[in-house]
Protein backbone atom coordinates (compact mmCIF):
# COMPACT_ATOMS: atom_id res chain seq x y z
CA UNK A 1 0.00 0.00 0.00
CA UNK A 2 1.00 3.70 -0.68
CA UNK A 3 2.38 6.15 2.10
CA UNK A 4 -0.51 8.41 3.28
CA UNK A 5 1.46 11.10 3.99
CA UNK A 6 2.44 11.38 0.67
CA UNK A 7 0.61 13.57 -1.62
CA UNK A 8 -0.14 12.80 -5.12
CA UNK A 9 -2.19 15.44 -7.89
CA UNK A 10 -3.07 15.89 -11.13
CA UNK A 11 -0.46 17.92 -13.18
CA UNK A 12 -1.08 21.55 -13.55
CA UNK A 13 0.52 23.72 -16.58
CA UNK A 14 3.11 25.22 -14.16
CA UNK A 15 5.07 21.83 -13.29
CA UNK A 16 5.68 21.18 -17.21
CA UNK A 17 9.60 22.62 -15.94
CA UNK A 18 9.75 19.82 -12.99
CA UNK A 19 8.47 17.36 -15.81
CA UNK A 20 10.95 17.79 -17.68
CA UNK A 21 13.32 17.28 -14.97
CA UNK A 22 12.05 13.83 -13.95
CA UNK A 23 11.72 13.03 -17.53
CA UNK A 24 15.23 13.35 -17.59
CA UNK A 25 16.17 10.87 -15.54
CA UNK A 26 13.61 8.10 -16.84
CA UNK A 27 15.62 8.95 -20.16
CA UNK A 28 18.64 11.01 -20.01
CA UNK A 29 20.17 10.55 -23.63
CA UNK A 30 16.66 11.76 -24.81
CA UNK A 31 17.52 14.80 -26.95
CA UNK A 32 15.97 17.98 -24.95
CA UNK A 33 12.85 19.80 -26.32
CA UNK A 34 13.05 23.74 -27.01
CA UNK A 35 10.61 25.41 -25.12
CA UNK A 36 7.90 25.99 -27.25
CA UNK A 37 7.79 22.41 -28.62
CA UNK A 38 7.41 20.75 -25.13
CA UNK A 39 4.80 23.81 -24.29
CA UNK A 40 2.94 22.59 -27.14
CA UNK A 41 3.01 18.87 -26.34
CA UNK A 42 2.37 19.65 -22.53
CA UNK A 43 -0.47 21.55 -23.71
CA UNK A 44 -1.83 18.74 -25.87
CA UNK A 45 -0.98 15.64 -22.87
CA UNK A 46 -2.97 18.54 -20.35
CA UNK A 47 -5.71 18.47 -23.13
CA UNK A 48 -6.07 14.96 -24.35
CA UNK A 49 -9.42 12.98 -23.09
CA UNK A 50 -8.49 9.95 -20.63
CA UNK A 51 -4.74 11.12 -20.52
CA UNK A 52 -3.36 12.03 -17.03
CA UNK A 53 -0.42 12.87 -15.23
CA UNK A 54 0.11 12.46 -11.73
CA UNK A 55 2.91 14.05 -9.35
CA UNK A 56 3.93 12.76 -6.21
CA UNK A 57 4.97 15.94 -3.74
CA UNK A 58 8.24 16.05 -1.54
CA UNK A 59 6.29 19.53 0.19
CA UNK A 60 5.49 21.35 -2.71
CA UNK A 61 8.16 19.44 -5.25
CA UNK A 62 7.37 17.02 -7.47
CA UNK A 63 9.22 14.04 -7.01
CA UNK A 64 7.36 11.30 -9.25
CA UNK A 65 5.59 10.92 -12.00
CA UNK A 66 3.19 8.71 -13.72
CA UNK A 67 0.94 9.34 -16.36
CA UNK A 68 -2.43 7.28 -17.01
CA UNK A 69 -4.51 6.33 -20.33
CA UNK A 70 -7.68 4.88 -20.01
CA UNK A 71 -9.02 3.68 -23.50
CA UNK A 72 -12.12 3.34 -24.46
CA UNK A 73 -13.10 -0.63 -25.07
CA UNK A 74 -15.63 -2.26 -27.09
CA UNK A 75 -15.02 -6.05 -25.08
CA UNK A 76 -14.95 -6.97 -21.92
CA UNK A 77 -18.39 -5.31 -21.63
CA UNK A 78 -17.42 -2.15 -23.11
CA UNK A 79 -15.22 -1.80 -19.92
CA UNK A 80 -12.14 0.53 -20.81
CA UNK A 81 -8.52 -0.81 -20.25
CA UNK A 82 -5.80 1.41 -19.22
CA UNK A 83 -2.24 2.29 -20.29
CA UNK A 84 0.32 3.02 -17.28
CA UNK A 85 3.96 4.90 -18.51
CA UNK A 86 6.14 7.11 -17.94
CA UNK A 87 7.03 6.21 -14.72
CA UNK A 88 10.09 8.34 -12.98
CA UNK A 89 11.21 9.28 -9.05
CA UNK A 90 13.80 11.65 -8.97
CA UNK A 91 17.04 9.67 -7.90
CA UNK A 92 17.09 11.95 -4.57
CA UNK A 93 13.70 9.68 -3.65
CA UNK A 94 13.98 6.11 -5.02
CA UNK A 95 13.08 3.56 -1.94
CA UNK A 96 11.38 6.40 -0.16
CA UNK A 97 7.60 5.75 -1.67
CA UNK A 98 7.18 8.30 -3.99
CA UNK A 99 7.48 6.27 -7.07
CA UNK A 100 4.40 3.55 -5.14
CA UNK A 101 2.48 6.15 -4.00
CA UNK A 102 2.06 7.67 -7.73
CA UNK A 103 1.63 4.03 -9.20
CA UNK A 104 -1.01 3.32 -6.80
CA UNK A 105 -2.55 6.43 -7.40
CA UNK A 106 -2.81 5.61 -11.30
CA UNK A 107 -3.87 2.19 -10.65
CA UNK A 108 -6.80 3.65 -8.37
CA UNK A 109 -7.88 6.08 -10.45
CA UNK A 110 -8.33 3.31 -13.22
CA UNK A 111 -10.00 1.40 -11.19
CA UNK A 112 -12.53 4.13 -10.23
CA UNK A 113 -12.63 4.67 -14.14
CA UNK A 114 -13.99 1.36 -14.79
CA UNK A 115 -10.66 -0.33 -15.81
CA UNK A 116 -11.20 -4.12 -16.35
CA UNK A 117 -7.29 -4.22 -16.61
CA UNK A 118 -4.09 -1.82 -16.18
CA UNK A 119 -1.15 -2.36 -17.99
CA UNK A 120 2.57 -1.23 -17.62
CA UNK A 121 5.17 -1.92 -19.73
CA UNK A 122 8.81 -1.40 -18.75
CA UNK A 123 12.22 -1.59 -21.43
CA UNK A 124 14.38 -1.80 -17.81
CA UNK A 125 15.87 -5.24 -17.58
CA UNK A 126 17.14 -4.44 -13.81
CA UNK A 127 15.27 -7.13 -11.85
CA UNK A 128 15.12 -4.27 -8.84
CA UNK A 129 12.68 -2.62 -11.37
CA UNK A 130 10.62 -5.52 -11.97
CA UNK A 131 10.29 -6.13 -8.08
CA UNK A 132 9.13 -2.33 -7.68
CA UNK A 133 6.55 -3.18 -9.76
CA UNK A 134 5.18 -6.48 -8.56
CA UNK A 135 4.95 -5.01 -4.70
CA UNK A 136 2.33 -2.70 -6.79
CA UNK A 137 0.85 -5.07 -7.92
CA UNK A 138 1.31 -6.09 -11.56
CA UNK A 139 2.21 -9.50 -12.62
CA UNK A 140 4.09 -10.80 -15.21
CA UNK A 141 1.89 -12.49 -17.11
CA UNK A 142 1.91 -10.94 -21.19
CA UNK A 143 4.55 -11.08 -24.35
CA UNK A 144 4.87 -7.61 -24.74
CA UNK A 145 5.75 -6.42 -29.19
CA UNK A 146 6.49 -3.31 -30.02
CA UNK A 147 8.02 -1.05 -32.94
CA UNK A 148 10.16 1.92 -32.71
CA UNK A 149 9.53 4.81 -35.51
Amino acid sequence: MSNPSITVRPAELTDLSDLLALYRTLNGDDEPLDAQHAGEVYGAILSHPGLQVFLALDGALPVATASLLITPNLTRGGRPYAIIENVVSARSHRGKGYGRAVVHHAIEAARQAGCYKTMLLTGRSDPAVHRFYETCGFVQSKTGFQIRH
